[in-house]
């Protein structure tokens, strides 16, 4: 086995987070590839927070902000995780990586290619195995999911939840219009059906309330002071709400698909 190999992983969202604490806890370098300013709902599981925050953690993993690739090797001494804001891919060349993981999740291909590295992984539906990537790897809830495509792509996105307790689309949040996100509460707290948890300032400083359609846990909220578009998805409410550990720990889900992708890593660097 390669002893310094290298896995990149675009993405550092909260399955993509799942992913990169398993290939971590096996003891692999990951570096991590972020946007300049990342989306995610679930940010106590995310280590993307760092590319804000300068470092996050998750369940014991430490993730550090570095500004140039040179500085990767420090944190990696440190035992974490180096986040390098690079939404183009453009260090991947120099990185070398000897497995590159799309982890975006953009549900279609934002520029990975099959020849940046000798194993090629996508999560998720917009890409297909055998032409853009080597392997899909399921992210569908069900008997499928984190099954291993070698040829043909995952299951489209069908914009519906997975259920939870009983309730799908119902427990995601969506902004009802253009502006700055506000929030109101916290990830963690317990909240009512129709309760406001946060808002979005319009460019005219008229206010929309952003209100919940379930009653459970604020299991997901985005970054207070992110603007965004009418649709876009703002928080995520869990039912169960005897489950508030769950804010904090990385999801079944997560788990399930970075076991595929560990499989794959393995089974590459073990050739």
């Amino acid at each position: 086995m390669k002893q310094d190999a290298l896995i990149l992983v675009r993405g550092g969202g909260d399955l993509a987070t799942g992913t990169i604490h398993r290939l971590w806890s096996a003891g692999l370098r990951v570096l991590v590839l972020e946007t300049e300013h990342p989306a995610a709902i679930r940010r106590q599981v995310s280590l993307c927070e760092a590319v804000y925050e300068g470092e996050a953690t998750v369940e014991g993993l430490r993730a550090v902000r570095i500004e140039a690739l040179a500085q990767a090797e420090e944190v990696w001494n440190q035992n974490a995780v180096p986040v390098l804001v690079d939404p183009k891919g453009e260090s991947i060349a120099q990185a070398r990586p000897d497995v590159l993981v799309d982890a975006i999740l953009a549900k279609k291909n934002l520029g990975t290619a099959r020849d940046m590295a000798p194993l090629t992984i996508a999560l998720g539906p917009g890409f297909t195995a055998g032409q853009d990537v080597d392997a899909v790897v399921e992210t569908k809830r069900g008997h499928r999911l984190g099954r291993i495509i070698w040829e043909g792509s995952a299951i489209a996105n069908t914009g519906i939840p997975g259920i939870i307790g009983g309730y799908g689309k119902e427990r995601v949040i969506h902004a009802a219009a253009a502006g700055v996100f506000e929030d109101v509460r916290r990830i963690g707290d317990i909240v009512a059906e129709g309760e406001t948890i946060a808002q979005i300032r319009t460019a005219d400083g008229t206010i929309t309330p952003v209100t919940t359609q379930i009653t459970g846990i604020l299991r997901g909220l985005l970054r207070s002071g992110y603007p965004v578009t009418s649709g876009f998805k703002v928080a995520d409410v869990d039912p169960r709400k005897e489950e508030l550990s769950n804010c904090f720990l990385i999801s079944d889900k997560a788990r399930c698909i970075a076991g595929s992708v560990l499989e794959l890593v393995c089974a590459q660097l073990w050739k």
